[in-house]
């Protein structure tokens, strides 16, 4: 009877001229190798100790199936147009990726972050974006300010949009946008056009200030009108200075005489 790693097999060995060097498979299919003293004749042959090894071989085989692989940040990016979300790429990929810890979801969502807002003056908009928040999110929503008066309230947008339009945008108005993120437990919370310090609002926050710049051909009839109005000007101050010099008249001076030749 042996111990191989605290469990006890019995082995029965053959009569005189039995072998001293055995084969064996345990339970976890691992080869070991069993060396036999002979010390004295107890029924023909007796074990004094019995020696278990695993081959060289299978064991290192083993412990290369048993080396776990590096785990690797997945493939996401906050700030991209409609990424997936984390868990969908775990579950896909081939090997196990890591996530961006999120906070629970029985709590609203953390604020997005406003990024690039490119404007686009001829067609009166303007395209916003932004990034999601490390807090899990079902939808976003636009707030647009013009002035002091109410927010005008976007569609909702599902949780992989990055980026939305904003149309219907006068030349040369001024607008305060913020971006909205919400789940089951609420929404993210904006400053709204009053809390906006200074020209752009505070650093990375999810809301910021527009200014839609005149349209090219709005400046061009300014300019003609401006210029006409010059040239008018000037017409009238020259007709009312012949107009005063037709009625006064002007003082000639003499001529002078020959006496002094």
């Amino acid at each position: 009877m042996v111990s191989l790693g605290g469990r006890w097999e019995r082995f029965h060995l053959p009569s005189p001229g039995c072998v001293n060097h055995l084969l064996l498979f345990s339970p976890q299919h691992s080869v070991y190798s069993l060396t036999v003293s002979h010390a004295s004749r107890i029924a023909g042959c007796a074990l004094l100790s019995v020696g278990a090894q695993p081959l060289a071989g299978d064991s290192e085989e083993e412990e290369q199936d048993e080396t776990p692989l590096p785990a690797v940040p997945c493939d996401y990016d906050r700030c991209r147009h409609l990424q997936v979300p984390c868990q969908e790429l775990q579950r896909a990929g081939p090997t196990m990726c890591l996530c961006p810890g999120l906070s629970s979801a029985a709590q609203p969502p953390d604020p997005p972050r406003l990024g690039e807002v490119r404007m686009e003056a001829e067609a009166g908009r303007a395209v916003v974006h932004w990034c999601a928040p490390f807090s899990p999110v079902h939808q976003y929503w636009l707030l647009l300010w013009e002035g002091a008066g109410a927010p005008q309230k976007g569609p909702p947008l599902n949780s992989t949009v990055r980026r939305a339009e904003l149309k219907g945008l006068k030349p040369g108005g001024a607008y305060v946008v913020c971006v909205v993120a919400a789940n089951a437990a609420g929404e993210s919370s904006v400053p709204g056009a009053e809390g906006l310090d200074g020209a752009g609002g505070p650093a990375f926050g999810p809301c910021g200030r527009l200014t839609v710049l005149p349209r090219p051909l709005t400046l061009l009839h300014g300019a003609v009108g401006v210029g006409s109005a010059l040239a008018l000007l000037g017409c009238s101050a020259l007709v009312w200075h012949f107009c005063l010099r037709e009625r006064w008249g002007c003082p000639r001076r003499g001529r002078p005489s020959g006496a002094g030749l």
